[in-house]
């Protein structure tokens, strides 16, 4: 019998277990993808204590606590910060099978040392050997981002976000990038008059722009969109329920602009005409700076709505939904191309009967112009597990090129979540050494190895244009 979580974790092979040690297990991390807090990278803060580091903004922990009949108050409540944890203790053991079993205890031993399994019985030792622990400068948010051996970070911000936090942490020369990636989802939703009345007053503020107008509309999205390109950024992110494709035309748009901006409801068919024609503004203003477009597709969000009240979004009630992705996403693109104005994109599903769909979608559009150029990602929120990734792997595999996959990203809000790599990294060896073992693939370790560091960082280096070292990081964290 194995011992739990030893270095061979996931590898079930003698030629996955080299594959893992020689070529992936020290490849640096890029992070493409994310929700990290600048303002924290910015402040090099030091949390006071496990739980701030580990259980804030954490809904995927939350879910769980609640499934087992935690009372909210040691969620997002009013009890004290042992409390919360010493509930999350008692909830890990029945998450046995469930990633974060997996997750919590490779956090726990990358970040801390800490080999034992977290339970009630072993919850205070653990508590305050890791809060002993993050009192010291070692465990500063910048050097947690140097002990993982990250050279990249895209946060995810909104377009009137002042990124007066990016301003100072690239004046301050931290040598990790740390850069925004533009997430206009906001500037899209008009379901709700008012809230977009006053998105749009944010807007005019922070640009010192009027607006009466669509067009007054576009020149200060465009204006932020030129703002975030001078602050680095290269990347764009839509959180949609699915792509919005509907012929439309700029009158129509300009009508549909002045009825929401006088405050009053529009139909579904002018909410979708509006998304659209933004959609495709954004997508063209990506394709002219060069930048890499992300559509994150099928997030059924916000389904409680007595909680969605009480807590606000992002707690912890969203689902994997089933809208019909093909038609749209393949008529949004094939405009986009047909005008040559399509940008490097990367799409990603929620609901995994999407899955095959998307692995044959991105070949329609993937022209030569550029290795991958459109690229299935990672799976994504509830698929990013072990049978979530290896069934995307696999789809890819058998339906495209998974030697070009840009790999993975943590998508998370926490700077303890980077042992994911590790965990996908751990399952793209174990595949591969499985076929070699088996005959299914040549015992060319030198090429597989090739192949293998390329989806845990190269492709991603190259394909995003950033220019990175791919060596190590040292092994002490700098400032500590």
């Amino acid at each position: 019998m194995k011992k739990f979580l030893d270095e061979n974790f996931l590898l079930k092979t003698k030629t996955a277990q080299r594959l893992y040690h020689e070529y992936a297990k020290e490849m640096p991390i890029i992070d493409y993808h994310c929700h990290l807090p600048p303002q924290q990278i910015a402040e090099d803060i030091q949390f006071e204590n496990l739980t701030q580091v580990w259980l804030y903004g954490d809904h995927y922990k939350w879910r769980a606590m609640r499934t087992n009949g935690v009372n909210e108050s040691y969620c997002t409540g009013n009890k004290n910060d042992w409390e919360k944890f010493q509930k999350w203790a008692e909830t890990v053991p029945y998450t046995l099978r469930n990633p974060l079993y997996h997750w919590t205890h490779l956090e726990l031993q990358r970040y801390f040392d800490v080999q034992n399994i977290l339970n009630a019985d072993t919850a205070k030792k653990i508590y305050d050997e890791c809060t002993a622990k993050l009192q010291t400068r070692e465990y500063a948010v910048r050097n947690l981002l140097r002990k993982m051996n990250v050279k990249l970070v895209c946060t995810t911000d909104d377009p009137v976000d002042s990124l007066e936090y990016h301003q100072k942490i690239k004046g301050d020369g931290f040598e990790i990038p740390i850069l925004p990636a533009f997430r206009p989802d906001n500037a899209m939703n008009v379901s709700d008059p008012a809230k977009f009345l006053v998105y749009i007053k944010k807007l005019e503020t922070i640009t010192n722009i009027a607006i009466s107008s669509f067009d007054d509309f576009l020149y200060a999205l465009q204006n932020r969109h030129d703002f975030f390109a001078s602050m680095g950024c290269s990347v764009s992110d839509h959180g949609l329920e699915e792509i919005y494709a509907d012929d439309f035309t700029g009158s129509e748009i300009d009508a549909i602009f002045n009825k929401v901006h006088g405050g009053k409801n529009l139909s579904d068919v002018e909410q979708r005409k509006f998304r659209s024609a933004m959609l495709v503004h954004f997508a063209e203003w990506d394709w002219e700076k060069g930048w890499v477009q992300q559509f994150h597709l099928g997030a059924l969000r916000n389904n409680n709505s007595r909680m969605l009240q009480t807590l606000g979004p992002d707690t912890g009630w969203d689902s994997i939904g089933d809208f019909s992705q093909a038609r749209t996403l393949a008529k949004f693109m094939d405009k986009l191309d047909s005008n040559n104005k399509l940008a490097k994109t990367i799409v990603y599903n929620l609901n995994p009967a999407d899955n095959e769909l998307m692995a044959t979608m991105i070949g329609n559009f993937n022209d030569g112009s550029s290795a991958g150029k459109v690229q299935w990602g990672s799976a994504w929120w509830f698929l990013d597990q072990k049978d979530g990734m290896t069934k995307q792997i696999n789809a890819l595999s058998n339906m495209g090129l998974l030697s070009k996959f840009i790999g993975m990203l943590t998508d998370s809000r926490s700077f303890l979540s980077y042992p994911r790599h590790e965990y996908f990294r751990r399952i793209l060896c174990d595949l591969f050494g499985d076929e070699i073992e088996n005959g299914e693939l040549p015992n060319d370790i030198n090429w597989v190895g090739k192949v293998i560091q390329d989806i845990c960082f190269n492709n991603a280096k190259n394909y995003f244009n950033w220019q990175l070292d791919a060596r190590p990081a040292s092994v002490k964290p700098v400032n500590v």
